[in-house]
């Protein structure tokens, strides 16, 4: 029978997930990132899930053969999940597997739910491969500020729209002082604005998964590849490694990310259904 796993219970996991796969599980089972994670058996588990806590996914962890728990999901999520989703405002369900044998398993499962799916490319970057020479210039008026407690905090109220930068970073983390513990962030400022943020989004020991934004109307200036170096020269400094996740299709995110001198380390599938 599937359960959810009290938090203080994640570790039950570690012997489950695949090292190599991605770093958003590792990093909630870890419990440096929020989310909630679901099991076959809550004492010795084979099988299971993550949630990620900003949403963006179930991850499928553990034995992709087990006949028990597979034929359970359908029923669970119904049951289950897509009461909570709805709950966030999530209306479809996206499946990926921590290893390659989860592919079948997802495809077979999820078949009658007219399954769509996406590539999604994981990339790495380290001190021989930085291209610190691409850092390119930006506009006048567009200035680089590293996101502090202080600057967070904002008490003098100089900028407009910091509830953008606390959203941001509360979809990744469980409070402010998580992530000033141990992740890095750079952002943005036009005219008292916060226009672009680039930061860690998922920490796992010394590897960094960035997370970036640019405002619409702020776009094609070059702001996220300004502000990727910023996060990337810090990390490197401090001798963290730079992970960068993003979809295949997404053209732009890649650009920026083989520019700064990003290496594919490896790809995988992502599934994904609308909630009926």
């Amino acid at each position: 029978m599937i359960s959810e796993l009290n938090k203080s219970d994640f570790y039950k996991c570690r012997g489950i997930v695949n090292e190599k796969g991605q770093l958003e599980i590792i990093a909630v089972i870890e419990g440096v990132n929020p989310g909630r994670v679901f099991v076959d058996d809550s004492v010795s588990p084979t099988s299971g899930f993550v949630w990620l806590g900003n949403n963006d996914g179930f991850l499928f962890i553990g034995n992709a053969e087990n006949e028990a728990f597979n034929n359970e999901l359908n029923n669970f999520i119904d049951r289950v999940i897509i009461p909570e989703a709805k709950k966030v405002r999530l209306n479809c369900f996206e499946g990926i597997g921590n290893h390659i044998k989860w592919n079948k398993t997802i495809e077979k499962v999820f078949e009658h739910r007219k399954l769509g799916s996406w590539n999604q490319r994981v990339y790495e970057v380290h001190k021989v491969d930085y291209k610190a020479s691409n850092e390119p210039a930006i506009e006048q008026g567009y200035e680089v500020v590293k996101i502090s407690d202080t600057f967070f905090d904002n008490n003098d109220g100089p900028i407009i729209n910091i509830e953008f930068l606390h959203s941001k970073i509360l979809e990744f983390w469980a409070s402010p002082e998580s992530f000033f513990g141990d992740g890095i962030g750079y952002c943005i400022v036009y005219k008292n604005e916060i226009v672009s943020v680039c930061f860690s989004g998922f920490v796992v020991g010394n590897v960094h998964c960035i997370g970036i934004e640019t405002l619409e109307e702020h776009q094609g200036k070059k702001l996220a590849q300004k502000l990727a170096h910023s996060v990337v020269k810090d990390c490197l400094e401090s001798n963290l490694v730079p992970y960068w996740d993003c979809m295949e299709v997404n053209k732009p995110s890649i650009a920026v990310a083989e520019n700064i001198g990003f290496r594919n380390v490896f790809n995988y599938i992502g599934y994904y259904f609308l909630f009926e």
